[in-house]
């Protein structure tokens, strides 16, 4: 199971939110690209960009900061936040950016992301974050009568490399990830699944190692900034 230090980018920062609020952002890093090699250094074999301004804005925002991370860490990363249209998806992926996470528009826009999985085989994801089992879109502030399986099941004959589940409840919460509901996700589709939200210690990454379900990853963003989760243990643990 991969782990995935997040790096989540607000006004060139690297910052972590709770529960998705824009104003409660905490800033860690005013310099991403040092942040990304740091755990990089520590051994970590991907990294988990996310634009948070352009979540809101509906295209790149933090788009600097993601091109100086790209050009010093040599490591794959996926980036999600604003990627809505299939020029931005080229730009991106003509970059070096190893997969395009995308989320609003897997909602609103499904035929995309089986034109992009079609162009880019293994360089698509899509993103599902969610509340109470209903996907939330536009950074999280607009919420669906979408249920997480039933948009995770549309995309199964489209080759997506990944689903990204997010509980928005949890994220950046300390509060650990909502294992029960993950491995349910991971049951129900043939798509590789990465658990993001919450997970706050080493317990919480073997958990979900364990927990009767492939998971294909786990996100993890405060807890390593915190110092709660140890990178290189957490890395040996789920090697």
């Amino acid at each position: 199971m991969i782990l995935y230090p997040a790096i989540d980018l607000k006004d060139g920062n690297a910052v972590r939110l709770v529960k998705g609020e824009m104003d409660q952002a905490t800033v860690f890093n005013d310099d991403p690209a040092a942040q990304a090699l740091e755990f990089v250094n520590a051994g970590c074999e991907w990294l988990h960009l996310v634009d948070l301004n352009g979540a809101f804005a509906g295209e790149p925002v933090n788009a600097a900061p993601v091109e100086a991370i790209l050009e010093r860490c040599g490591v794959p990363a996926q980036l999600g936040g604003g990627i809505r249209d299939m020029a931005t998806i080229e730009r991106w992926l003509s970059k070096g950016l190893a997969r395009v996470i995308l989320g609003t528009v897997a909602v609103e826009n499904p035929a995309l992301v089986r034109e992009a999985a079609r162009a880019f085989p293994g360089q698509v994801a899509v993103g599902i974050d969610a509340r109470n089992g209903r996907v939330a879109t536009k950074g999280w502030a607009t919420e669906t009568d979408v249920m997480v399986t039933d948009l995770a099941k549309s995309f199964e004959d489209a080759g997506v490399a990944a689903i990204i589940y997010t509980d928005i409840n949890r994220d950046g919460a300390m509060k650990g990830p909502n294992i029960e509901a993950t491995a349910e996700l991971a049951h129900a589709v043939s798509i590789p699944v990465i658990a993001s939200g919450g997970v706050s210690s080493l317990d919480d990454l073997i958990a979900l190692k364990n927990c009767g379900a492939p998971l294909d990853g786990a996100i993890s963003g405060r807890a390593l900034y915190d110092g709660a989760i140890d990178l290189k243990q957490a890395l040996a643990a789920l090697r």
